[in-house]
């Protein structure tokens, strides 16, 4: 991805807030926000931001009236230690893009090598004139480890660059007090504790206010530097010489270390510093591109004849690459690493719109993200306790160390539908993988304890059928109803899945099934239970329209006034009271559409129907929605439509959209991206039977080339005016629910 412009643009500062999202680099571990190494001109907001996936501090949620069970604190990301920084003087002329003349500007993410690359032709005030090419990387197979590369060409100047390079513990977290997207309070939580200089290595550690957990950065450079420090700020300075039409580099190594997974982590950051820095910044750049060679094995998406298209999808890809965890201690959350949204907090978005990419491309990654809900079960466990249920573990909404973080129950815990996102994307892994030592290990006995909150909540009728009342479907836009279609299907195929994995494997693996089961006292009865209530769930469905019902009220209520709502009136919860739009038929998101594509169980008539009625009722005001509406619109083979809301998807933050980039990039959206192209326009759905696709391309595409991962081949499918696929090892795979056995390649004709 590109971008040129000049300082003299209009609205400066609202594209460079944005491009300091679109340009972040980051790999799972480490984010640092796209901000100019020499700052900014006096005046000038920015989100001078860099983030570590899982690194918190604990602040105190205010209400004005409380109750019980509602949660009392919550964790924050937290904006660390400030290494960005980085100044050039020529003849004490400070460069500043605000000052003198920009001859030109470049600006790109190179996804495919993993670098951030911002070029700079200057010409300063008395006439002098330089090139500066600032390359940044955020290491992917060292995740501690920060590279900021500079080369200055000289046009016209001959003396000496003074390079002046900081490391600054002065950060705060960044705050609006009219968005609820955006926290609005709490925006000190660092102290330095300690500074340490040795040798041509500075280092500073801080430590979070209320969490105690610490973080150091470390930081060496490629040139001989004299380093002072005042006021939590390291600042390192030296001399380059440089002549007209010559070129000097200059390469700062930047290492950051939590305590969260190293044991001291000051002495850790001084050992993977001095190793780091053995290497020129062109050892870790091959590196980088050799990681990401391996990772466009399965990730690449082609699209012939519209590399604009193509550029935006594999970027989308990358930016998941960049954002997930790579380790058990963290996850994704909604902004991955590039912003402050929703101050850091993981939700269902990683299950249901991320991890479908891991699942079919990197099973490693998949694997570690799921494995965090395990490693943080307990707290679901006390959770589910504190909501008034017996047994079982409830999934917190918004979190980061595995506790509630959600002050607002209608729209957070009430959305209890998260449990079965979990097991959905727990039972999708085993079937792209056939991983049962995973499931054995850890996702069983997260099946079993998030399925027992449906048993405990739920309750049968005198007619004998199964209800789960008072929740919140992904709809935020209705809140507190009985019968949620959405909530109780995924309740439905979590339980059924849960007994079906339990008897398989009891009879497959009895010894390990026994461990499990005495570890947490699974019965035979529970299972019984289990089973029948799946069998007998309540899904609530209009036999005159044909449709599935979002909710038993949903129908009855009066359709919110579409024509007469401004548009400046939308997002609708920026501007109208949530009782407003909860007593209207209208929605934020997705939400009956998406079962129908997650579980693919209802016949093509409903589905047809259930689209055409939810659609129109839909304001997309939420960022995951557009992209469930083109899959849903490619399933009942309305091309046009599918391509549309795909476009919309694509360009989100590409062109800022939801006017919110700058506080992050919209990573599930990301994730929704890709999903339009696997799950719409290759109609792809994982089956117990094996891969099922039902194709539709649109007419302004004329292929699309992707791989997946099925199983630890690859499998490799074009989708133009027939259906190619070629597969590693044999395979069996459906088309329109025909089935093919392939061996090598199989090509089937589905456009006339």
């Amino acid at each position: 991805m590109k971008k040129t412009f000049k300082s003299n643009d209009e609205n400066l500062n609202e594209k460079l807030l944005v491009e300091e999202t679109l340009f972040s680099t980051a790999n799972g571990y480490i984010g640092l926000r796209a901000n100019f190494e020499e700052g900014y001109a006096s005046g000038f907001d920015t989100i001078r931001g860099t983030y570590i996936n899982g690194f918190y501090d604990v602040i105190d949620i205010t209400y004005g009236e409380s109750a019980y069970g509602f949660p009392t604190t919550a964790q924050k990301i937290v904006n660390v230690i400030d290494g960005q920084g980085i100044r050039l003087a020529f003849d004490e002329e400070e460069f500043s893009f605000f000052d003198g003349e920009i001859v030109g500007v470049d600006r790109k993410l190179d996804i495919y090598n993993g670098k951030a690359i911002r070029k700079v032709h200057w010409r300063s005030p008395s006439g002098i004139e330089v090139i500066i090419k600032f390359s940044r990387m955020t290491s992917f197979t060292k995740l501690e480890l920060c590279i900021i590369h500079i080369e200055v060409e000289s046009i016209n100047f001959d003396g000496k660059i003074k390079i002046t390079s900081f490391l600054d513990g002065n950060v705060t977290n960044y705050t609006n007090q009219n968005d609820p997207r955006v926290a609005s309070s709490h925006a000190s939580l660092l102290n330095v504790v300690s500074e340490l200089q040795h040798k041509d290595t500075i280092q500073m550690t801080s430590t979070t206010k209320r969490s105690n957990i610490k973080v150091s950065a470390t930081a060496c450079h490629s040139r001989k530097m004299e380093t002072s420090y005042h006021k939590n700020v390291f600042e390192s300075f030296c001399y380059a010489p440089i002549e007209a039409g010559k070129s000097i580099e200059f390469t700062k190594y930047l290492v950051y270390t939590d305590s969260i997974r190293h044991e001291n982590c000051s002495q850790e950051g001084l050992k993977i510093i001095k190793a780091a820095s053995k290497h020129l910044a062109e050892y870790w750049f091959k590196n980088q591109i050799n990681y990401l060679n391996d990772f466009w094995r399965f990730s690449m998406i082609t699209v012939e004849d519209h590399p604009d298209i193509e550029e935006a999808l594999n970027y989308s890809v990358y930016q998941l690459l960049a954002s997930a965890g790579k380790e058990p201690h963290s996850n994704i959350s909604a902004k991955g690493l590039s912003g402050e949204g929703y101050e850091g907090h993981y939700f269902w978005d990683t299950e249901v719109y991320m991890l479908p990419f891991f699942t079919l491309t990197n099973p490693l990654i998949a694997r570690n993200l799921l494995r965090f809900r395990y490693e943080t079960l307990n707290y679901s466990r006390e959770r589910a306790l504190q909501m008034g249920h017996q047994r079982g573990a409830k999934i917190p909404w918004r979190t980061i160390s595995g506790t509630e973080c959600s002050g607002y129950f209608p729209a957070g815990s009430a959305q209890y539908h998260i449990n079965a996102d979990v097991a959905y994307s727990n039972i999708q892994y085993f079937l792209i993988s056939n991983d049962i030592q995973y499931m054995l290990d850890y996702g069983l006995e997260v099946l079993v304890e998030t399925a027992r909150i449906w048993l405990d909540m739920g309750h049968f009728t005198d007619n004998n059928r199964f209800m789960i009342q008072a929740v919140t479907g992904p709809d935020e836009y209705t809140a507190i109803v009985n019968n949620n279609y959405y909530t109780n299907s995924m309740a439905k195929y979590h339980l059924e899945w849960t007994v079906n994995l339990c008897h398989q494997l009891k009879k497959t693996h009895t010894k390990e099934y026994v461990k499990i089961q005495h570890k947490i006292n699974i019965t035979t009865s529970e299972l019984h239970d289990m089973a029948i209530a799946a069998n007998r769930m309540v899904l609530p469905y209009d036999e005159k329209l044909d449709i599935f019902l979002q909710d038993d009220s949903f129908k009855d209520k009066p359709t919110w006034n579409f024509e007469r709502t401004p548009k400046d009136k939308y997002p609708l919860l920026l501007h109208y009271h949530p009782l407003t739009i909860y007593r209207h038929k209208v929605l934020k998101q997705a939400d009956t559409m998406l079962s129908m594509i997650l579980l693919d169980n209802v016949k093509e008539s409903t589905y047809l129907n259930s689209y055409n009625y939810y659609e129109p009722l839909t304001t997309h005001d939420s960022s995951l929605s557009p992209c469930v509406h083109s899959i849903a619109a490619s399933r009942i083979r309305n091309s046009k439509v599918a391509y549309d809301f795909f476009m919309k998807t694509l360009r989100l933050d590409l062109d800022n959209l939801h006017h919110n980039t700058k506080d992050g990039l919209h990573i599930a959206n990301a994730g929704g991206a890709y999903m339009t192209v696997i799950y719409g326009f290759a109609g792809l759905r994982i089956k117990e039977g094996g891969l099922y696709f039902y194709p539709c391309l649109p007419d302004e595409m004329k292929s699309i080339i992707f791989g997946i991962n099925y199983q630890g081949s690859l499998v490799k499918i074009q989708l133009g005016k027939s259906f190619k696929i070629t597969v590693e090892k044999e395979m069996d795979i459906y088309i329109f629910d025909k089935h093919y056995t392939v061996v090598n390649h199989l090509e089937v004709q589905i456009y006339e």
